[in-house]
């Protein structure tokens, strides 16, 4: 016996994407771009922001979104709309981008535990910014990745409390935005 939805699509790929958004530097811009990403029901995986050419007062903003071919191609369509947006870059298309995000982790713990964070530490390249007698804070950068693998092997570790920046990202070569 067949079934009625034997004949129907298969489902469209899902990409994870990097856009940079170049804004004017005023209030309200953020809240705007959040509330396009919400409006619509596509979500925002990671989102940084910052001043970059302060004469100019513009910002930008780096966004991790996820969704179909389509579906990106409407937030970068969507995104170019609003008043305050010069520009739209899609760094996952555009050129192979360098991802970097920075991480604090603070782990408590005793003996065997704490010797075997301090050897994780070190392994992943990470850097103790505190430490007590009870605890460690440390900072790694690195790719979403890296820090993924360091924060789930830092959970036997007696890992307590994460602090993620969130993804900040430039295309390669020698143009810029």
């Amino acid at each position: 016996m067949t079934s009625i939805y034997s004949d129907a699509p298969p489902p469209t790929p899902v990409f994870r994407h990097t856009l940079a958004v170049i804004v004017d530097n005023e209030p309200g811009v953020l809240a705007r771009i959040a509330g396009l990403f919400s409006g619509r029901g596509y979500n925002i995986e990671s989102l940084t922001v910052s001043e970059t050419q302060h004469e100019a007062h513009l910002s930008r903003i780096t966004i991790v979104t996820a969704g179909t071919a389509a579906v990106i191609v409407q937030i970068k369509a969507q995104l170019s709309r609003l008043i305050p947006v010069h520009r739209v870059t899609d760094l996952t298309v555009e050129s192979e981008a360098v991802e970097r995000e920075l991480v604090l982790l603070k782990v408590v713990g005793q003996g065997e535990q704490r010797l075997e964070a301090l050897r994780l530490a070190q392994a992943f390249g990470a850097r103790t910014i505190d430490a007590t007698l009870k605890s460690f804070i440390f900072e790694l950068t690195g790719t979403s990745d890296e820090t993924e693998r360091f924060i789930n092997l830092m959970t036997d570790c007696g890992l307590v409390e994460v602090s993620r920046t969130g993804i900040a990202a430039l295309s390669r070569g020698a143009e810029a935005l």
